[in-house]
């Protein structure tokens, strides 16, 4: 299995598997109950730690946003060079 991904959790799957921590569970145990390295919890706990249900909503449309902003800014970027382009050929 070396090589492969793995599983995929979403954020919300991974704030509940890093409540089981908090509460008292053992990352080892919870790393074997959801067959996850003990490196994606530590990473996972870095990244969504404190986080709460409200915030994790936020975080996702700011992350939404982000990606529509990007994509925006890339077609702008190709428009501009479309007009550079153009306007080189005409004069």
């Amino acid at each position: 299995m070396a090589g492969s991904k793995g599983k995929r959790y979403s954020q919300e799957q991974i704030i509940r598997i890093l409540r089981e921590v908090e509460s008292g569970t053992s990352i080892a145990e919870v790393g074997r109950k959801y067959g996850v390295a003990e490196n994606t919890i530590y990473r996972w706990k870095s990244r969504y730690g404190d986080m709460q249900a409200a915030e994790l909503q936020r975080l996702k449309e700011l992350e939404s946003e982000n990606s529509r902003l990007k994509r925006i800014v890339a077609q702008q970027v190709l428009d501009l060079d479309a007009l550079k382009e153009l306007l080189a050929k005409k004069w």
